[in-house]
């Protein structure tokens, strides 16, 4: 059951697709350099100005809050797929909605309760969440499981994004970009 993922080309590829310093007026998370807002830089120890937030340290954030802190690494360990599709939706929508989708996947796709129970959406991975995604994938296949669990995520993804928008029309600056770039294969 043990997977392999390349964590550091994973948030490489992350880093290159969100690009350097970027402080866009519509953005409520503020100025952001490689994805990372100032208040998460911040709180991670950097004091310099964002502009200049060395790729390194970006690097490092991602992979201690947004990969090993949610425990995707836990998810890797089934599946590198999964794990990467929440990494990423995490760095976008922060690590307890990215696991939210997770939850409410697993609970939708059990059944009716027949191959696991039902999860409580709380945002985090326990044993209940991994021993279910374990079931799913025992039960419905590696391959077809992964691929139908990841469009069950991407779908909740889109939607949110859209309810995004709708609800906060300057949101609407981003949307086209967020579905071009966060849905689907990578």
């Amino acid at each position: 059951m043990e997977e392999t993922i390349d964590v550091d080309a994973m948030i490489d590829a992350l880093v290159d697709r969100e690009g350097g310093f970027v402080d866009h007026p519509a953005d409520k998370g503020g100025p952001t350099c490689f994805g990372i807002t100032e208040a998460v830089a911040r709180a991670h120890g950097y004091a310099g100005p964002m502009r200049q937030l060395p790729r390194a340290d970006a690097a490092a954030i991602y992979r201690r809050v947004y990969w090993l802190r949610p425990r995707f690494d836990e998810i890797a360990r089934r599946s590198g797929r999964i794990a990467a599709e929440l990494f990423d939706t995490g760095a976008n929508m922060g690590p307890a909605v990215a696991v939210t989708f997770l939850q409410r996947a697993l609970t939708a796709l059990n059944r009716g309760g027949k191959d696991y129970p039902d999860l409580t959406p709380d945002g985090r991975i326990g044993p209940a969440t991994l021993g279910a995604l374990d079931t799913f994938i025992e039960t419905r296949g590696k391959s077809s499981g992964e691929t139908v669990l990841l469009r069950a995520l991407e779908a909740l993804q889109g939607e949110r994004y859209l309810r995004l928008a709708e609800r906060r029309p300057a949101s609407e600056a981003f949307l086209y970009g967020w579905l071009a770039n966060r849905i689907g294969e990578r």
